[in-house]
C-alpha cells in the first residue's frame, strides 16, 4: 500500500513538472523570446512599434524594452535622445543684431530699448542696469520700485522692450538684455538722455511796422532727437491758427514756422515756442504805433520819468558836494 502511494506520488510530481514546463514554454512564446519570435524583430521585415517602456528585470538594473506588433518585447536599446532645439546651433536663442543699441532721447520723453531674441523657447529675458547691476525686469515682471521702468512684449513676437517713462539725465548709461541660456548671453544698450532746448531764430526783441509779415522759426538744440510736434503761444494762450487767414504754422523735420500777415497792434506781445521734448523759447514782438512801439506804449515808456528825475537829483547832489569843499 505504501509502495502504491509512493509510486502515485511520484507520478503526480512528474505530471506537475510537465505542466509547469508547458506553461513556461507558452510564456516564452507569447513574450517573443523564442528563436522564431526573435527573428520577427526586424529580420523578417516586421516593423516594430516606436513605443518604449521601462521594465524591471528581477534584481537587475532597469532595462529598456520595445513593444512589437506581435506583442513581444525586445531588449534592444532605444534610439538616442532626440536633440533638443537649443542644442542645434541654428535654433539656439540668438539676438537680432539689426536693432540699434544706441538710443538718444530728451528729458521727459519716453525711451524704448528694443531687444529682439530669436528661438527663445522657454528661456527668460532679463533687463538690468549695468552701473549697479540692478535687475529691472524679468519677462513681463518688474523687479524695481521705480515704476518708470516697464517691460513690453506681444505674444509671439521676438521683441522684448524696456520702456523708460520720463527719463532724466541720471538714467543715462548702459542697460543689458540677458537671456537665461547656459552659458548666459547678453547684449548691451547705450541710453543717452539729453536736455534739449528750443531756439527761435533772430533777436529776442522784434520791432515791426503795421502791415508787415511776421515770420518766426523754431528748432531745438539736439538734432539727434527731433520733436514731432510744437505748440505756439501768444501772451500765454495757445495760438489757434486753423481756419485763420492771417496766421499759419508749418512743421517739418524738427522745425516749426509761424507766419502772421498784415500785423497790427493786436499781434504785439510774447510769442513762445514749446517743442514736444525741449524747454520753451520766447521772443517779444513790438508793432509800432506811429513813432513808438505798441508794447512800449502799454507801459514801458512811463519808466522814463523816474529815470530823468533821478539824473537831475544826482546832478544837484554833485554840485552841493563841490560847493561844500
Amino acid at each position: 500500500m505504501c509502495s502504491f502511494l509512493g509510486s502515485r506520488g511520484r507520478g503526480s510530481s512528474t505530471t506537475h513538472w510537465i505542466v509547469t514546463l508547458l506553461v513556461v514554454a507558452a510564456a516564452f512564446s507569447v513574450l517573443g523570446l523564442s528563436a522564431r519570435a526573435t527573428s520577427a524583430f526586424g529580420l523578417d521585415g516586421t516593423s516594430p512599434r516606436h513605443t518604449w517602456v521601462i521594465h524591471q528585470d528581477g534584481m537587475k538594473p532597469l532595462r529598456y524594452w520595445k513593444i512589437l506588433q506581435n506583442g513581444g518585447l525586445s531588449r534592444e536599446q532605444p534610439p538616442s535622445r532626440p536633440e533638443q532645439i537649443w542644442d542645434n546651433p541654428l535654433l539656439r536663442p540668438a539676438f537680432d543684431t539689426n536693432t540699434t543699441t544706441v538710443v538718444i532721447t530728451s528729458t521727459g520723453r519716453a525711451a524704448y530699448l528694443h531687444c529682439r531674441v530669436n528661438h527663445l523657447g522657454n528661456r527668460a529675458v532679463t533687463w538690468l542696469r549695468k552701473r549697479d547691476a540692478h535687475v529691472l525686469t524679468v519677462g513681463l515682471f518688474s523687479y524695481t520700485s521705480d515704476q518708470r521702468f516697464t517691460p513690453l512684449h506681444s505674444e509671439g513676437s521676438p521683441d522684448w522692450v524696456l520702456k523708460i517713462t520720463s527719463p532724466q539725465k541720471r538714467d543715462s548709461g548702459i542697460y543689458e538684455c540677458q537671456v537665461s541660456t547656459e552659458p548666459k548671453i547678453s547684449r548691451a544698450f547705450n541710453l543717452s538722455v539729453v536736455e534739449s532746448m528750443a531756439v527761435i531764430e533772430g533777436s529776442r526783441d522784434i520791432h515791426m511796422s503795421p502791415g508787415n509779415t511776421l515770420n518766426l522759426t523754431c528748432s531745438t538744440t539736439e538734432p539727434a532727437d527731433l520733436p514731432s510736434y510744437f505748440y505756439w503761444y501768444h501772451n500765454g494762450e495757445v495760438v489757434h491758427y486753423s481756419g485763420k487767414k492771417d496766421m499759419a504754422v508749418q512743421t517739418a523735420e524738427g522745425t516749426s514756422r509761424l507766419g502772421v500777415v498784415d500785423v497790427g497792434p493786436e499781434h504785439s506781445g510774447n510769442y513762445t515756442c514749446v517743442p514736444e521734448n525741449a524747454a520753451p523759447a520766447t521772443v517779444t514782438v513790438y508793432v509800432l504805433r506811429g513813432e513808438h512801439p505798441a508794447a512800449m506804449q502799454r507801459g514801458e515808456s512811463s519808466t522814463a520819468v523816474p529815470q530823468v528825475s533821478f539824473l537831475i537829483l544826482l546832478a544837484v547832489c554833485s554840485v552841493l558836494i563841490v560847493l561844500a569843499r
